[in-house]
């Protein structure tokens, strides 16, 4: 039985265009989510989208399609491993907040719970999300996304 949600808050002093071009952009991507790249060839509905391993990106970790994209409000993509999981879904909403800031909600629906899948989006969305946070307000990111990790601050080597 799958889980409703897990969701994740945070607020960024940023735009919507500039935090919908970092979840978007393969090259932004790669500096804040673990040495790997979100790719797709357009992010247009239907169009599949790669998490992509940045030193090797024919070593592809996790995919999707693209459901939904209206930039710079709402991109909702399927995510699943490569090898035939089921689909889990994950949308962003990106929201302008006060005067200054952005409200991004991340939703990843659809979740077995205590599967490999459950586990490792509960560990991996708040270290994901927080360096893109730190990226888009200071201009460098949590400097441990720099490097691969097993989620339990293990360095991978």
């Amino acid at each position: 039985m799958a889980d409703p949600a897990y969701v994740y808050v945070t607020y960024i002093a940023s735009t919507p265009e500039r935090v919908f071009d970092a979840l978007t952009d393969a090259e932004l991507t790669k500096e804040y989510w673990c040495r790997h790249r979100n790719a797709s060839p357009d992010w247009k509905p239907g169009s599949r989208w790669e998490h992509q391993d940045y030193d090797d990106p024919h070593t592809i970790d996790l995919v999707g399609d693209v459901i939904e994209n209206d930039p710079p409000n709402r991109l909702v993509i399927s995510w699943r491993f490569p090898t035939g999981s089921e689909d889990t879904r994950v949308t962003f909403a990106v929201e302008p907040f006060m005067d200054d800031a952005v409200r991004l909600t991340v939703t990843h629906a659809n979740l077995v719970p205590d599967s490999d899948m459950d586990r490792g989006i509960r560990m991996g969305w708040p270290v994901v999300l927080s360096s893109l946070k730190t990226l888009l307000e200071t201009g460098r990111p949590l400097a441990m996304t720099a490097r691969r990790w097993h989620g339990d601050g293990a360095e991978k080597t």
